[in-house]
This record gives structure tokens, sequence and C-alpha cells, in this order.
């Protein structure tokens, strides 16, 4: 690929008089040349918009429309930042994810004007991209070439994105030019990306997977793109096949919704090439592969990019990968910061050493986190008085040194003084062919710490057959007696945030004393049976004798 690009702001400008095809949505189709004289208008008319001396930030409210990229392209010209607002925060929230990030123009378009009514956005200048005022407005700028700013330099900020954390507001996650322009160049060089490639964005463009992991790469190797609005598994394998597309990434339960609808003799028979993404699991990994015949590589990277483990030919199943290169990861004990000693496993795969073996994963090494947005308490969090990167997720590793995913940090299940891994779980239960998707976390034992409660989304068709689910839990031989779950709820579709990540907050919050189609495994039995009326009065009894009754939250 030749040197290496510094600055975003110069992959921009490389796809100028490039009349390759470069953007496809829906029934239209840009060349790389009009998308970059697209950003170029764009980031002249941001010159204009954009005042001196404040924070040159701008705010993009849209769905996966060519208005997206061709905005990223415009910011790094201008060597402005731009902040992915989530189409699925309301009022207050909302309003504060635009002003905490200093935005002085919001772009957005018709169908998202109704979650402005309202709010109080003061000095923010709003351009509603589908509409004639907005066409006249960027008409005066259609000449303009892609030059960079003064301000567009490695150091400028690209991106701010927000976190999906589980606790306090969204924080807002700060990438600048150099570090998202090596990042694309890296995963050219890892996947072998070419300019022939088309790259499929079905991910949200707000979030930092979309930009990141599918837009950079395809940017800094000359590669095509292919937008979807919104993500739609019943629509996945026909856009593949429209679009032409080699490479997709995925985030969450993604994998799972495509894997859930009708197989088709035919599904084999797509240009794909690999899929990159995170949370699939070994399982759905596998079944995908053998379904379509796409190889998925799932990695690990922390949000804010403080850490990364990346798979290798030789990493053993269930496990990630290792640390890529330059990063010094180990697993380490949040309170005593020792290292955790290397997981012991039986002859079925069986984790037995989970309450030593599982820990935080944490950077000692060189780290490419940028920090946060006006947070400095959240930066404290993360990096630590010993300059350590701390992830907040909780991982173990095998004597080979290949690294295992246990859970986010507040999913630690614990049940009678053992750790468990809440991951490892769903990565079993996930082998269960009448699941869709499963998520599995910790609730309230009535004595002392936790029981493992799994919620699951059931196959179009099918019923939950508690003889035949407990049936399958016992020929599974890497499942622990304390990993088997006690609770299970039944839903038609799991709860996942906007880029396909399950809500486990609310479904801890939820717990088993909320409703709906619940199933327990009442201590010493063999069974699952109805968790009906009766018998949680009496459970939820049981926490009051105990004075455990407070850990219940309605």
């Amino acid at each position: 690929m030749g040197s290496m690009t510094r600055t975003f702001a110069e992959l921009v400008q490389a796809r100028w008089q490039d009349h390759r095809p470069g953007l496809a949505f829906e029934d239209q189709v840009l060349s790389h040349h009009q998308v970059a004289a697209g950003a170029a208008a764009r980031a002249a008319l941001l010159g204009e918009l954009l005042p001196r001396g404040a924070a040159p930030h701008i705010g993009v409210l849209l769905d996966n429309t060519p208005e997206f990229p061709q905005w990223l392209g415009a910011a790094a010209l201008a060597g402005a930042a731009v902040a992915g607002i989530n189409p699925t925060r309301r009022g207050a929230e909302l309003a504060r994810d635009i002003t905490h990030t200093e935005c002085r123009v919001l772009i957005t378009e018709r169908t998202h004007l109704p979650l402005l009514d309202g709010l109080r956005l003061p000095g923010v200048r709003v351009l509603v991209t589908d509409t004639g005022a907005y066409a006249e407005l960027l008409a005066d700028y259609a000449g303009a070439e892609p030059e960079a700013d003064g301000r567009a330099g490695p150091g400028a900020h690209m991106l701010l994105y927000f976190t999906s954390g589980s606790t306090g507001a969204p924080k807002a996650a700060i990438c600048t030019q150099g570090r998202l322009a090596a990042a694309g160049q890296s995963l050219v060089g890892h996947f072998g990306v070419r300019a022939d490639d088309v790259h499929y964005i079905c991910m949200p463009l707000f979030h930092g997977n979309a930009v990141i992991a599918d837009w950079a790469p395809a940017m800094a190797a000359g590669a095509g793109v292919a937008l979807r609005r919104r993500f739609s598994a019943s629509q996945f394998l026909g856009d593949v096949r429209k679009f032409g597309a080699t490479y997709f990434t995925y985030v969450g339960r993604a994998v799972q919704y495509v894997l859930a609808t009708e197989e088709r003799a035919d599904d084999r028979d797509n240009p794909l090439r690999v899929g990159f993404g995170t949370e699939a699991g070994a399982v759905d990994a596998a079944r995908f592969e053998e379904r379509f015949g796409v190889r998925l590589v799932e990695g690990y990277g922390s949000s804010e990019g403080g850490a990364a483990v990346q798979r290798t030919a030789d990493t053993p199943p269930g496990a990630i990968g290792r640390a890529v290169a330059g990063d010094d990861l180990a697993v380490l004990d949040p309170v005593t910061r020792a290292e955790c000693p290397a997981a012991v496993f039986d002859a079925g795969g069986r984790l037995l050493n989970g309450a030593a073996a599982i820990g935080e994963l944490v950077n000692r090494g060189r780290s490419p986190f940028e920090g946060y947005w006006r947070n400095d308490g959240a930066y404290a969090e993360r990096v630590r008085e010993d300059g350590w990167y701390w992830t907040g997720d909780l991982f173990f590793r095998d004597a080979d040194g290949f690294l295992y995913f246990a859970g986010r940090g507040d999913d630690k299940i614990r049940v009678d003084s053992e750790n468990l891994a809440p991951a490892m779980i769903e990565n079993i239960l996930a082998r269960w062919r009448e699941a869709a998707a499963v998520a599995v976390y910790g609730v309230p034992d009535p004595v002392s710490g936790d029981q493992v409660m799994a919620t699951v989304a059931l196959r179009p068709g099918v019923g939950f057959d508690p003889l035949g689910f407990g049936e399958f839990l016992l020929a599974q031989g890497d499942l622990g007696t304390k990993m088997a779950p006690r609770f299970v709820r039944v839903v038609e579709r799991m709860p996942v945030t906007a880029t396909n990540k399950v809500r486990r907050g609310e479904l801890r919050r939820e717990g088993f004393w909320s409703g709906g189609e619940l199933w327990w495994r009442p201590p010493g039995a063999a069974a699952y049976e109805r968790l009906d009326a009766a018998r949680l009065d009496r459970l939820l009894g049981e926490f009051g004798e105990r004075g455990r009754r407070e850990l219940l939250t309605p």
C-alpha cells in the first residue's frame, strides 16, 4: 500500500479523480471522485459555519445514507470532529449528547426532526439534508476541491463516538485523524483488503465499529462501500449479492439474527469473503461459515481503543486470540492488582478455577486510548495512576497465553463462592438449536451471592421445551454444575441497543421477579418448571426472611 498515511484527510484526497464506483446506496451509485467532491463541498461549507477559536465539532444524526460518509470526509478535510448521534436516544438524553460534545452544527434528516422537538440546543445550527434549502446551500460550494484545513493534522480530533456504558451517561471517546488512518491501514494489511473489494456497512455509522472497522479500511484501500440505511437480517443476503459485497462488520446479536432467517439451498452463493466483529460466539461463527461459506473473524477491541486481541490461525476453540503487537496484556485481580493464574480446564473443556483465573483485562504497555471528551473522571477509571489501561472487561488466559472473554465488568456471576464467566455459558447455550439468541447474567440468590439466569429468544414457531432443554444441558460436557441456569426467561426477541448489543443491564434489573414466561429449576431438582405466581411469592418471601429483599430491583 506504500507509505503510511498520517491523516485521514489524505485518504479522502486520494480518491479525487478516482472514477470507479465508490459508494452504493439503494439504487444510487456514486464514484469515489463524486464522494470526495461531496466531502470537499461540505468541508468548504463547514469553513463558513464553524467559528475559529471554538471546538470544531459537528453532530451527525442520520441513518446510514450517503450523506454520512461525505460528512465524515468533510470533517477530515476541515479538521473537525464528528459526534455520531444515536437516533434511539430521546429527550434530555439526546440533547445532552449534542450539547456535551459542543456541536456547532447538527446534520440530520426529516425523518429524525421529531426527535428534536422541544429540545434546547443553544448555538446549534441544524441542517436537514433532504430539503431544498440544504441543496441550495451546498450548491454554492459545488466546485470545491478537497483541500485540507490547517487544523487537519494527525492529532486533530476526528471522531467523538459514544460508548454504550451500562451506568451513567454515555462517554464520548476521542479518536484522532492519525489513529483512524492507522486503524484503517492496519485492517487493510490484516485482511488483505483490495481496491476491488466492496465493504457492506449495515452497522450504524454513529457507532465506532462501522466507522473504524468498516469504512476506514475501505477508504485506506480505495475499496467500494455499500450502505444499508438500518440493519436488516432479512435483507442481508440480498444486499450482499446486489452490491457484490466481500467484507462486512458486525456487533452483538447481528449474526444470530441473520442465522435465524429461513435457510435456502443457495445460501453459499454469495461474494462475501470475510466478516469481522465481536460477540458472535464460536458456535454461531461456525454455523455462519457452514451455511454461507464465509469466515467470521472474532476480535476484541475496547470501544476506546485501549486494548486489542487478534485471532491467529492457532487460536483454540473458545479463545479470542492473543494481544496485538505492542500491547502488554495481562489478566489482573482488580483489588490486589496481582496477575491471575492461568486457567485450568478438565478433559471436557470445563473451567475449573474460575474464582482465581477470571480477572480484568489490563494493557500494561503502550495504549492508543486518546481519552474522553470533557470527562476526566471516566478517564481516571480507565488509566490509573500506574499508567495502565484497565478495560473493565473480564477475561481469563490459558497456559499458552490465549485470552478468553468472560464478560463485561459488571457481568461477573459468583455462585457458591465461584466466579463464573457469563460469556462462556452463553457460548455453550448457543449450541441449543432451538435458540435464536441467548443472554446470560447474574441475579441475586436468597442466601448469598448470585444465581445464573438466561434469557432465550427462540427460533420462529418453536416453544420452550423444559425437558428437552434440561437434556441438552446434561449433554454438554463443559457445562459445570454451577453454570446451568437456575432461571430461564423466554422472549420473542432479545432486547438490544441500536448497535445490536444485548441490554444486559435491563435484563438484570427485570430479573426473575418482573413477569413474562419464566421457568426455573428448584434447588435439588433436575427438571425445569414454570415459575408461577405462587412459587414466585414463596421465593420472594425467602429474600425477605434473610434481609435481602432490597436486592430485587423493581
